[in-house]
């Protein structure tokens, strides 16, 4: 059975939330995903609780995402 890219396409360049593993939540624009759900952000933010920390880039491996939310139009 191939393997088919993720859909994708049509989040690039717009704002996300992205629901980790272990209570863990990244705010970024993407910008950059391939066939593994390995997603690209730029301009991240790791959400707590109490604060929102600046990472700036960041890749995340897609076997640690849960959810996937996007917060600009589409």
């Amino acid at each position: 059975m191939p393997i088919s890219e993720p859909e994708l396409k049509r989040y690039m360049n717009k704002k996300i939330a992205i629901q980790l593993n272990g209570t863990r939540e990244v705010i970024g624009i993407l910008s950059g995903f391939d066939m593994f759900l390995n997603l690209t952000l730029v301009e991240a933010l790791e959400v707590t609780q109490k604060e929102k920390l600046s990472i700036g880039t960041i890749i995340i491996r897609g076997n640690s995402i849960i959810s996937i939310e996007a917060l600009d139009k589409l």
